[in-house]
């Protein structure tokens, strides 16, 4: 569930775009099944807006399991990333928590006017690396991209392309529209628009290994995405909206 963390900016557009996909005081929370377990844990999905600089927006994923999984696998995990309101541009990841092998600590943060990025992994320092931010587009880390899609209208057949942060790397990525689902969560039962991201050019990470990624964006007047799934080659976590906080304005 760590992986399936956090933000967008389309590539191939001349000029900057402000960053939308989640507001300050907006928040989402997933009821997440796993395999036999139908409540393996919650994720929740939230923005602030920063104190210090107005500017800034913080966008949390903290993720916990419950209940008898706890017992078996107690994990917890919170990401923030700090993303410019008025560009849209992703800055910095922190990540932090811990599962029953190891603490998490890393940071991921970019430098535009260079053109790179570098990761910093302070448990497992060799995984600590420097990179060049790709061409198409500058990238967002992939749950908030997954949430703005939102916005996005795209009817079954079209796509749009961008570039993802992913853990320690980064995926340019299309993200199809397939067709209309009915979908049922905790908080009620959506017509819902299902968008797949796919790498169709030389894959890696979880798409080289067969996973897939999906979401559903409720096709009401509130465009929430009210569905989310990871598929992996041992299993598939699926994602309900169980609670929604509005933003402040």
């Amino acid at each position: 569930m760590r992986n399936l963390l956090l933000s967008l900016l389309l590539p191939g557009l001349a000029f900057a775009a402000p960053f939308v996909a989640i507001r300050d005081g907006e928040s989402l929370t997933y009821k997440v099944s796993f395999a036999v377990f139908s409540h393996a844990g919650d994720i929740e999905i939230s923005g602030a807006h920063a104190k210090e600089i107005s500017d800034r927006i913080a966008v949390t994923v903290d993720t916990r399991s419950r209940g008898f999984v706890r017992g078996l696998y107690e994990f917890d995990n919170k990401a923030v990333a700090d993303i410019e309101l008025s560009s849209g541009r992703l800055l910095r990841v922190i990540e932090s928590g811990a599962d029953p092998k190891r603490p998490i600590d890393s940071e991921f943060s970019i430098d535009y006017a260079k053109r790179t990025a570098s990761f910093t992994d302070r448990v497992r320092t060799e995984r600590s690396s420097q990179l060049i931010l790709p061409e198409g587009g500058d990238p967002i880390d992939l749950i908030s991209a997954l949430v703005q899609t939102r916005d996005w209208n795209l009817k079954p057949g079209e796509k749009r392309d961008l570039v993802v942060q992913f853990g320690r790397d980064f995926y340019p990525i299309s993200i199809q529209a397939e067709g209309y689902e009915e979908v049922r969560t905790p908080l009620g039962k959506y017509r819902a628009l299902v968008l797949v991201p796919k790498m169709e050019k030389n894959p890696k990470g979880l798409f080289k290994r067969g996973g897939e990624v999906k979401v559903w964006i409720a096709q009401d007047g509130s465009r929430l995405p009210v569905k989310m799934q990871l598929k992996l080659n041992f299993g598939a976590a699926t994602l309900l909206l169980s609670k929604y906080q509005p933003p402040k304005d």
